[in-house]
């Protein structure tokens, strides 16, 4: 068995989306994570072994967690070839298990990133084939071990993907709706908005429910792989399997029932949602309210989440509650001038029935916040799935 980087340094790197940088470090830095610096979409940071297990099965904020195996100039896709045969893959792969390339190339002079990881799979197989006669097979759905090949500026980095895939595929996504939010991006805006169970959490266009099922983790510390299958540090080869039962077992112990998680909800007096609901969603959906209520069934304390369909115009409004929501937009409503006048409509409705509520609201297109009518507290891009959106916050007196 060889020696790779990231035995040798203990160094890591968090691929996250573009805003969410200090909820990544801050995620981080409470789970124990040290040397925490910034990087181009992501962040580097050292772990020993207990605490890596323990940031790839909590984390809510990043997508990947990587474990650089190698980092070299790459100048040609010869080179690229030769050192990724350098590396012993009968350390992470056997004949019966599967693996999947992702790689990413920019300013370099491998100019495509599909390219560059078929290079990488050819110097993959052809190795277990020139030793064995035979070759693992590719799994780009499902893979027992996940690689991640990245070149910028003629500088390759080969790591291991330590969640065995992106990580914002947290496992109780059952149903879905047109243009779902990304489950990563909705843990960003609960923290951003700083709800820690102490009022209730509304979102009056729900969807399918990711910010509800983002919120429930939360406050019940269910960890955000908590339905996930299979991890990429598995396939280490200095894995602990008894350091990672540990992780988990402890991790999984410190669940709480939402009664217990902070304050206790309090009594809510309106017609539109159940007493009691600290955590509750609308849509005027029918197809929504049925996705939440499938995607709520896999997470423990899931009846917890109160929802119904409901058009916001017919809530008889908020008080003393926390409002979370991402309206829909031109992207999913079709035309731009159709939000534009349903947004114009929702700032009228939280002006006059939303007083004392707190709204953090998210706008797939950020050309649109200035369309609600109401003056935000703070702004915060953040860019996910190839929008680049705004997250803004309302005091609403």
């Amino acid at each position: 068995m060889s020696t790779y980087l990231y035995q040798k340094t203990n160094h890591y790197f968090g691929q996250l989306a573009s805003g969410t940088e200090k909820c990544g470090e801050a995620e981080l830095k409470g789970l124990g994570a040290t040397n925490i610096k910034p990087g181009y979409l992501g962040v580097y940071f050292c772990a020993n072994q207990r605490t890596l297990y323990d940031i790839v099965y909590r984390t809510r904020i990043f997508s990947r967690i990587l474990a650089p195996l190698i980092v070299f100039d790459c100048h040609s896709e010869k080179y690229l070839y030769k050192t990724a045969q350098n590396i012993d893959w009968s350390d992470f792969l056997t004949l019966t298990k599967t693996f999947a390339i992702t790689s990413n190339v920019a300013d370099s002079n491998i100019r495509n990133s599909q390219y560059a990881g078929h290079v990488f799979k050819d110097a993959i197989v052809d190795q277990f084939r020139d030793k064995t006669g035979e070759r693992p097979n590719v799994d780009t759905h499902n893979p027992d071990l996940q690689l991640n090949l990245y070149i910028h500026e003629n500088k390759a980095r080969i790591s291991v993907d330590l969640g065995g895939g992106s990580l914002h595929k947290r496992g109780y996504r059952a149903q879905s709706v047109e243009a779902p939010m990304q489950e990563t991006l909705a843990a960003a805006i609960i923290q951003l908005s700083d709800w820690h169970g102490e009022r209730p959490l509304h979102d009056p266009f729900c969807g399918s429910g990711t910010l509800l099922c983002e919120a429930l983790m939360k406050q019940c510390n269910i960890p955000a792989a908590y339905l996930r299958k299979k991890f990429g540090f598995l396939r280490l080869p200095d894995f602990d399997a008894t350091v990672w039962n540990q992780v988990k077992t402890k991790a999984n112990a410190e669940m709480i029932q939402i009664g217990q998680a902070g304050s206790a909800a309090p009594h809510v007096e309106q017609a539109s949602l159940p007493a009691q609901a600290l955590i509750s969603g609308s849509d005027i959906s029918t197809d929504a309210v049925k996705a939440v209520r499938a995607n709520r069934a896999a997470l423990p304390d899931a009846g917890k989440i109160k929802v119904r369909r409901a058009d916001f115009h017919d809530l008889e409004g908020f008080d003393n509650t926390t409002i979370v929501t991402n309206p829909p937009y031109g992207i999913r409503l079709g035309d731009k001038e159709g939000a534009t006048a349903l947004l114009k409509e929702f700032g009228d409705f939280l002006k006059q029935k939303c007083t004392g509520c707190t709204a953090f609201i998210y706008y797939g297109d950020a050309s649109l916040a200035k369309k609600l009518g109401l003056k935000p507290e703070w702004k915060q891009p953040l860019r996910s799935g190839g929008l680049d959106g705004i997250l803004c916050k309302y005091e609403l007196y």
